[in-house]
């Protein structure tokens, strides 16, 4: 059982990282378009088709996934992604909006600065701890939609060494061997809150 546990955590972290950073590699560059565009249209057509899809509940999404999709990390990777880079983007332009608009930012653009050097060199330092307290959130977030797949059948096999996969597999045995369960459930809420105190507080430092 210790082993099955240490293993199956690797699956759990590991997926909602690489979701999480994917989610980022996508949204961040979409807000900054938005938020630093000239013409109104144009930030119109980048946000709001992110509007329709966070106005899909994720869990329905996964369970759409679940009935069509081929099973395997990948397609909860995308999943993931696609369920949270809405939310991602709309921070981020929040973000970039306020630093965009400051009067130093104007100035730059007059003496010829590129965008992309406003964007890289100015704007997104400006809003990096905004973009690193809302990781922890997302990351959180991400773990919750990875180990809901997982009681899916979307992202694992029934048989695989996973912590939502223990969970649901040995709810029978509970009364029996109760550390079956309680442990990695106890994990997956201990990893969550851990997440958000490191990143809360490396916002404050």
């Amino acid at each position: 059982m210790l082993q099955q546990v240490l293993l199956g955590g690797r699956t759990v972290v590991l997926v909602a990282v690489i979701a999480t950073g994917v989610s980022y590699a996508v949204g961040v560059p979409l807000a900054l378009t938005a938020a630093m565009a000239r013409r109104r249209w144009l930030d119109e057509v980048l946000m709001r088709p992110l509007d329709v899809v966070l106005a899909v509940p994720s869990l329905l999404v996964l369970i759409l996934v679940a009935g069509i999709a081929p099973h395997g990390y990948g397609t909860v990777v995308v999943v993931v992604a696609v369920v949270t880079v809405p939310d991602i983007a709309r921070v981020a332009r929040a973000a970039a909006l306020e630093v965009a608009s400051r009067p130093a930012l104007e100035a730059m653009r007059l003496q010829g600065e590129t965008r992309w050097r406003l964007a890289v060199g100015y704007v997104v330092p400006a809003m990096a701890p905004t973009l690193v307290a809302d990781l922890g959130v997302r990351i959180t977030a991400a773990l919750y939609l990875v180990a809901s797949a997982s009681f899916l059948g979307v992202g694992v096999a029934p048989d695989a060494a996973d912590w939502a996969v223990m969970v649901d597999r040995n709810q029978s045995g509970l009364f029996l061997v109760p550390a079956a369960v309680v442990v990695p459930a106890v994990l997956i809420i201990a990893w969550s809150i851990g997440v958000n105190l490191v990143f809360d507080r490396a916002v404050r430092r």
